[in-house]
């Protein structure tokens, strides 16, 4: 078994703390440096993704000379802040470029999108008919309404029906005192339900 491996090292009760941080940390990048680099500083523009690792003093020396635009013109330099506004992606002026926003065929999407919201705007809107239950429409049928009616058209459908189906109309006669009873809690329903 070998004393210095690293399974025995790590178990042992008190490790070695600076042999366990260049383990799990690089040396430091900063020539003639050995202790760990434990922090990440960028190598530079078109360098992305690229890493300098130093110690916490080389570090912080160079983060205080970084200058990310060294070796630029002053006209780049601006231009790439400029850029940095809309993350360098390209941008046009409004009303330029009209042929690009245009389909391969002539086809301008937002142009049919703007046509149809007017089309839907000067349409008149009818307003939403809720589900009727099975109770209404039963009470509509027993009145001979479609399921459309509504408030002064059921009155005038009711007041009808009870005269003609009202036992004084009909001379006395009994027979139709059911149909009477079946009208007036057809109506009563459509009243309860907001009909009228």
């Amino acid at each position: 078994m070998k004393l210095d491996s690293k399974i025995f090292d790590s178990i042992r009760v008190k490790p070695d703390k600076e042999r366990v941080q260049e383990d799990l940390h690089p040396s430091c990048d900063h020539p003639g440096c050995k202790r760990p680099g434990t922090h990440k500083a960028p190598k530079g523009r078109d360098r992305e993704g690229e890493y300098f690792r130093f110690c916490v003093d080389h570090v912080r020396e160079y983060n205080k000379s970084y200058n990310y635009f060294s070796g630029m013109q002053d006209d780049d330099v601006r231009d790439y802040q400029k850029d940095s506004l809309t993350g360098h992606r390209p941008t046009w002026k409004m009303g330029v470029n009209r042929q690009a926003a245009d389909g391969p065929d002539g086809y301008d999407p937002r142009a049919t999108m703007r046509n149809n919201a007017q089309q839907r705007s000067t349409q008149t809107r009818r307003p939403r008919q809720r589900k009727l239950l099975a109770l209404e429409k039963r009470s509509l049928d027993v009145l001979n309404l479609p399921q459309t009616a509504r408030g002064d058209e059921i009155k005038a459908r009711y007041k009808e029906l009870v005269k003609l189906n009202h036992p004084d109309a009909n001379g006395g006669d009994r027979s139709s005192e059911d149909r009477l009873r079946e009208i007036i809690q057809a109506y009563n329903v459509l009243k309860k339900a907001g009909f009228l």
